[in-house]
């Protein structure tokens, strides 16, 4: 069956702008261009759009959809098999954090008691399994599956008072790294100061730190789109930037 471009739209939930768009930047063109200049979509590009629909729900890049889609070693079936083991594990997440509500109403009734960890398991998790379905076959394919689960347990660990101070260096980090990039020396005492918070922010996760590793980790962040993008909303360039300070920043 083929659709014109505002059933689709209607059908798919999304606006007319949107699938214009697509095509612009070439992820979904229509099949065809009917006579009196309607965009036709036919069960290709109908299934295209589902995959990219998926791929926007788990929050990838518009342009990191286009590669992986497009790449010639794409397989619909593997990654309808991803999408789904992802979004399980958004349920799980959902569901752990429903129960933490339903716990801390009840603590607020007087029903039960509630420890100052089981408050903060919820969120924790849902950092865990986000990570994990951003950057974690990188990160297990660089490091090992072994050290990951050491990292995850580690945050799993963190008291109340120690997930605070976490969320505060995250934004002390960006705050500096951005400042620092403004100024524009990888060299200069504000991006050496990022990289000694950076350091601060990864261990963490890490349970042993390396230069090494420091410097590894800053070169995935640049040769990876993802972590790329995650840097670049602090500001564009960051990611190389950091890479640089760091590297100076471990000498």
């Amino acid at each position: 069956m083929e659709y014109t471009i505002n059933r689709l739209a209607k059908m798919a939930g999304v606006s007319t702008r949107t699938l214009r768009y697509y095509d612009e930047i070439g992820l979904l063109s229509p099949a065809r261009i009917s006579s009196n200049g309607y965009r036709i979509y036919g069960r290709k590009e109908i299934d295209r759009l589902q995959q990219i629909l998926f791929y926007r729900e788990l929050g990838v890049p518009l342009e990191e959809i286009r590669k992986i889609i497009s790449s010639k070693d794409f397989n619909e079936l593997a990654a309808l098999e991803s999408h789904l083991s992802a979004l399980l594990a958004r349920r799980k997440q959902l569901d752990m954090l429903i129960a933490n509500v339903e716990k801390t109403i009840k603590a607020a009734k007087g029903e039960m008691i509630m420890s100052d960890r089981e408050k903060f398991e919820g969120f924790k998790k849902r950092l865990i399994d986000e990570n994990e379905q951003k950057y974690g076959s990188e990160i297990r394919a660089k490091y090992g599956d072994e050290a990951v689960d050491r990292s995850n347990a580690k945050l799993m660990g963190m008291s109340m008072e120690q997930y605070e101070e976490y969320e505060k260096l995250t934004v002390q980090f960006h705050e500096t790294l951005k400042a620092a990039f403004e100024q524009g020396d990888p060299a200069g005492e504000l991006a050496q100061k990022a990289c000694e918070l950076h350091k601060k922010w990864l261990c963490f996760f890490w349970d042993k730190y390396s230069k090494e590793a420091h410097i590894g980790v800053t070169r995935m962040y640049v040769s990876d789109p993802r972590f790329t993008a995650y840097f670049d909303k602090i500001a564009e360039g960051c990611a190389a930037f950091l890479r640089d300070a760091v590297q100076i920043y471990c000498r």
